[in-house]
């Protein structure tokens, strides 16, 4: 009896044992319970800042430009600030033939000047001898000696030597002139001393700001059109975001937008001023082509609370596209596809209620619940495959 009793009562505890070991046992699992909350659901994207307005200040002409004494950040006041000096070009060095050239250009100029004096020499003796014979003419024709033609024909020829010595002095005056000419083709660099103060094309800042960038600091020979110096106001700064065209479609002039990881502790509030109507093509850092449309926002906080951004800074931005403060909300961490349709595992009495639901507006995190749950349900939060319609579960 003792034997049988002993035996008997192993194989019972064995038995026991593998029905505990067997006994299905609950899921565990995370919940949440389905609230009522705020719900934003927004387009993200970074964006950067810039000055509304930059001038970028260009050569007029060509010339040796003075070093710019400016420097990034420097305040300009407008139409009395000089940003930079423009003064002529040094003249050219000249190859051994071209200044044999200018210099037989002299002699010949020399040559030319002394004939021309030499003419002007001769109109005067010519002009001194008819002066005489009119004097002449005139006292013989008073005593009535001469006939009153040939007093005519003195004077003639008097007015006609003086006219012709003013035009051997004015011949004089270009053969001097082309001299001078031909001098200057020899002046070299070596000849030029550079005065302090000249005759310098002044650049003026048309407004005023801040220097943002000066594209040319030294000295240096400028062709019309070079740029020169970038000058804006800091104060005025805008955002501008590339955002994907199947996202700016959604986007519209008058939208809100929260400015986040911009550097300060405060998120920033903007509106949306424009879309742009053009796209244009942008490689991603995937090597991916993109449609990309730019969007314009207008910082609408108080500057003292983002004065510490500048033009080119990086900004995280959030397009408000819907807002709602008392939206019956899931996590889109319990969401699963059931066909076409959205489903949740709700905990119903410790056991999971497949259910389906319809949703509306979903953020990064949250969808909207249009039917299908309650306020103060649980769900499961992300099912495994071990959660299935009337499988046990408890929280974890």
């Amino acid at each position: 009896m003792k034997r049988l009793a002993f035996w008997g009562s192993l194989a019972l505890l064995v038995i026991l044992g593998l029905v505990l070991a067997f006994w299905p046992r609950p899921v565990v699992v995370d919940m949440t319970e389905i609230q009522r909350g705020e719900l934003i659901v927004t387009i993200e994207d970074e964006g950067r800042t810039r000055v509304h307005d930059i001038y970028t200040l260009s050569a007029p002409v060509a010339g040796h430009m003075r070093r710019i004494d400016l420097h990034v950040g420097d305040p300009v006041v407008a139409r009395e600030t000089i940003v930079a000096n423009i003064e002529p070009i040094d003249p050219a060095f000249l190859d051994p033939r071209s200044e044999a050239q200018a210099r037989a250009d002299v002699n010949a100029a020399e040559s030319a000047e002394t004939l021309a004096r030499a003419a002007v020499e001769q109109a005067e003796a010519e002009l001194d001898f008819a002066a005489r014979e009119h004097n002449r003419a005139v006292q013989l024709a008073e005593q009535g000696t001469i006939s009153e033609r040939a007093l005519d024909e003195a004077e003639r020829t008097f007015r006609t030597q003086r006219a012709a010595l003013a035009t051997r002095v004015a011949a004089l005056d270009v053969r001097t002139y082309e001299l001078e000419r031909a001098r200057a083709a020899l002046v070299t660099p070596a000849d030029q001393t550079r005065p302090q103060d000249c005759a310098c094309v002044a650049i003026r800042a048309p407004v005023n700001g801040s220097v943002l960038r000066v594209l040319q600091q030294s000295e240096m020979v400028l062709t019309p059109g070079t740029p020169l110096v970038e000058i804006g106001d800091p104060r005025d700064l805008e955002i501008v975001v590339d955002l994907l065209s199947s996202d700016a479609v959604n986007a519209e002039a008058g939208q809100r937008v929260i400015i986040e990881r911009w550097g300060g502790e405060l998120t920033l509030e903007g509106r949306v001023r424009l879309v742009e109507p053009y796209g244009f093509t942008k490689v991603s850092a995937l090597g991916i082509e993109e449609q990309r449309v730019n969007a314009i926002i207008d910082i609408t906080s108080a500057a003292e609370s983002w004065s510490r951004l500048a033009h080119g800074y990086q900004v995280d931005v959030r397009i408000v596209l819907f807002e709602q403060a008392a939206t019956l909300k899931v996590p889109l961490l319990a969401l699963f596809r059931d066909g076409d349709d959205w489903a949740v595992f709700v905990d119903s009495d410790g056991r999971a209620q497949r259910r389906q639901v319809t949703l509306g507006r979903r953020d990064r995190l949250e969808a909207e619940v249009l039917s299908g749950l309650e306020a103060g349900d649980r769900v499961v939060l992300h099912p495994s495959d071990r959660v299935r319609h009337g499988v046990r579960i408890s929280a974890r």
